[in-house]
């Protein structure tokens, strides 16, 4: 409920309003009527109104509209001085409209200071191996284009590029790098790590070992590697990896050794024993590039990783350097490789399956053929000659037992193909036996394996 008080010449009246209805005493209608306000009230709903005269009604709201106007402008002014004096006063700082913009001499961090010339990097002990090594091998690190044809969709034969890293190994212009790399290659372009594009010819390559030497003239080279010895490394030292991974050239990364002798079987079907594994990144591209320890010498090539993505996952392989020096001799004074065989086959002996075949000896390699004509049944191996069948598996047993290989102790198969691929075709070797319960010594002359 609302009041409204009505005041008049005459007198003073007072009603109620209720939601816009007026509900007037019979003695003040006259009133409205002669103010001509009766049905102003039924169309307004007021809080609280004095209505005086008409005149005194008119000069009230030309009064209340002249006062909204001077107020209003006395409040945009108000406004603008005291955001003029916010931006001006702020912790002392010049207002954005007053002043050009600085000098580039003038920013703080462009101003040499005693501090700035004074002040040393500081450099850790791990930090500085690693430049160290950069500096010493990147320039013997180079990336490898090739070009190969292939087919595409349409059964059209096109060309198809590849890349991948190696590293000069002589100063003749001798490069070592994957096979996989090279494979099948019409064009070789090596870049330098000045940036000089070189044209390479294949010298030689070996599938089985997944191994290359290409070559560029000598006139080229500006740095050879340093060749270590990959006999001694051990689990937990520094790995340093040089590479182009997805054509970026001369990338490092760091990692340790996480194991070695590690097994791994290529694309290609072929077998490749006695690897370094590494947590340094390696990725597509680090192929043939050197594994370094913290001298600076190569002790491995990048060849492989496991991955489930394609990309780098924290578990690396790279070829012994000892290994490749090997195959990289023969590459360079032969054009091809020759690998040692004794000419058997066999299965490894485990305590397991010695005492399942009622066997003394618990440990090494029982032959079970000794191919005819090999070096192995020339040096005085005999195969199995008693067939039986073991889960549904044929084997022939009663032969020779071998445990060791020049005095070397052999567990498995993989342990003896290690230790012949350290050797050379035509070379002696002396192994221990086990036959019919007695150990035996015999000499055999290693052959090329077919």
């Amino acid at each position: 409920m609302v009041r409204i008080l009505i005041k008049t010449r005459a007198k003073i009246c007072q009603c109620k309003l209720y939601e816009g209805t007026c509900v007037l005493p019979e003695s003040i209608r006259p009133c409205l009527d002669t103010l001509g306000l009766r049905n102003y009230f039924f169309k307004k709903r007021l809080t609280s109104f004095i209505l005086f005269s008409q005149y005194e009604r008119n000069l009230y709201l030309v009064a209340q509209r002249l006062l909204m106007k001077i107020y209003r402008t006395k409040y945009i002014w108000l406004i603008l001085i005291l955001a003029f004096l916010f931006f001006w006063t702020r912790n002392g700082e010049v207002p954005f409209f007053s002043s050009p913009n600085p000098s580039a001499e003038t920013l703080d961090y462009n101003r040499e200071t005693a501090e700035s010339g004074a002040r040393t990097i500081i450099v850790s002990p791990d930090e500085k191996i690693n430049m160290d090594v950069f500096e010493k091998s990147h320039d013997a690190v180079v990336n490898i284009a090739t070009t190969t044809l292939g087919m595409n969709f349409w059964m059209e034969i096109i060309p198809q590029r590849g890349q991948g890293s190696g590293f000069i190994i002589d100063s003749r212009g001798y490069i070592l790098t994957n096979n996989h790399v090279v494979a099948n290659a019409r064009k070789i372009t090596v870049t330098m790590a000045d940036g000089d594009k070189i044209e390479a010819a294949l010298i030689g390559r070996d599938p089985e070992f997944d191994l290359a030497v290409i070559k560029i003239p000598g006139t080229k080279v500006n740095a050879v590697a340093h060749l270590g010895d990959s006999d001694i490394v051990k689990p937990g030292q520094k790995a340093i990896a040089i590479g182009n991974p997805f054509g970026l050239s001369h990338t490092l990364t760091t990692g340790i050794i996480s194991a070695v002798h590690r097994s791994i079987r290529t694309e290609d079907g072929n077998q490749i024993e006695d690897l370094i594994q590494t947590d340094a990144a390696i990725n597509p591209g680090n192929s043939g590039g050197p594994l370094l320890n913290s001298n600076g010498e190569v002790i491995g090539i990048n060849s492989a990783i496991f991955s489930l993505s394609g990309g780098y996952q924290g578990i690396g392989f790279a070829i012994p350097i000892n290994l490749a020096k090997q195959v990289a001799t023969q590459l360079i004074t032969s054009g091809r490789v020759a690998h040692p065989w004794l000419g058997i086959t066999g299965i490894s002996l485990t305590p397991t399956l010695a005492d399942g075949l009622g066997l003394s000896t618990r440990e090494g390699i029982l032959v079970v053929e000794a191919m005819r004509g090999g070096p192995g049944q020339q040096g005085g191996l005999r195969g199995g000659n008693r067939q039986v069948i073991i889960s549904g598996v044929r084997l022939l047993l009663g032969g020779d037992i071998i445990t060791a290989i020049d005095d070397k102790k052999i567990t498995d198969m993989r342990q003896m193909v290690r230790l012949l691929d350290r050797r050379q075709v035509g070379e002696t070797v002396v192994l221990t036996i086990v036959r019919d319960g007695y150990e035996k010594r015999l000499k055999v002359i290693l052959t090329e394996k077919p």
